[in-house]
């Protein structure tokens, strides 16, 4: 009657384990990022025509812990991924941990991709966009929380939303998704990308339209993606 309780407080130990050693690991990253804030903050900058301005003394603190939070979250995503890894792993067979730790390094190698096609791709056009439509009408001028505020717009939500493929593909294998269910409820996974790019884009057609298609793209991957795992977990089914 006992073990039940037992068993139960161990699984809150070890999960409160699991967070410390994340929020360890962030905090870590924090203070590194903070060390060398101003060479990144001085790399974004770099092609700006004009420069930043600030409205009071707060704002360069608010930037800079931005910014080191930034780096801080790429930097605990793999550590994150790997503490839950270690907190489920006693309720996964060895096949399941071995498939569950292999998609460790592409979630943040696709974290990476999506915050680059952010920055490199998508941020330079629609900027470009945005400030073509002011032509000789207006005077620019940008402050540095409305400018890194709208970077991150831009980038930050891709790397999450990158990570779409690999998180179908986990569940996949673990049975919990599989590609005709994905297919089923294409119509509600169309809405709700779409809501998240009218959210995480500024308010014109042009910017929607650029952050939709790719969106789109990633989940019909991921069902391909999924088809792969699905049919593959079959054989292997089948073969045993």
């Amino acid at each position: 009657m006992n073990e039940q309780p037992f068993h139960f407080l161990e699984h809150i130990e070890e999960l409160r384990k699991r967070i410390m050693i994340t929020i360890a690991a962030f905090l870590l990253s924090l203070i590194v990022g903070f060390i060398y804030v101003q060479d990144l903050y001085q790399w974004l900058v770099r092609d700006l025509p004009m420069n930043l301005a600030i409205l009071g003394p707060s704002d360069i603190l608010w930037v800079y812990l931005m910014l080191s939070s930034v780096v801080a979250t790429v930097a605990t995503i793999p550590i994150a991924a790997y503490q839950i890894w270690r907190f489920i792993q006693p309720a996964l067979s060895k096949r399941e941990q071995k498939v569950a730790l292999a998609y460790i390094p592409a979630l943040f190698m696709l974290f990476i991709t999506g915050i680059c096609f952010g920055y490199f791709v998508l941020y330079p056009i629609i900027f470009q966009f945005l400030m073509s439509l002011s032509g000789d009408l207006f005077e620019t001028l940008f402050t540095t929380e409305k400018y890194f505020h709208f970077l991150l717009n831009m980038t930050l939500p891709f790397g999450f939303l990158f990570e779409l493929p690999v998180v179908i593909m986990f569940l996949t294998s673990l049975g919990i998704l599989n590609p005709y269910r994905l297919q089923q409820s294409r119509k509600y996974a169309y809405f709700i990308l779409i809501v998240v790019s009218v959210l995480i884009t500024p308010p014109d057609f042009l910017s929607d339209i650029l952050v939709i298609i790719p969106l789109l793209f990633l989940y019909e991957c991921s069902i391909v993606l999924s088809k792969v795992i699905y049919k593959r977990k079959e054989t292997t089914a089948f073969t045993y």
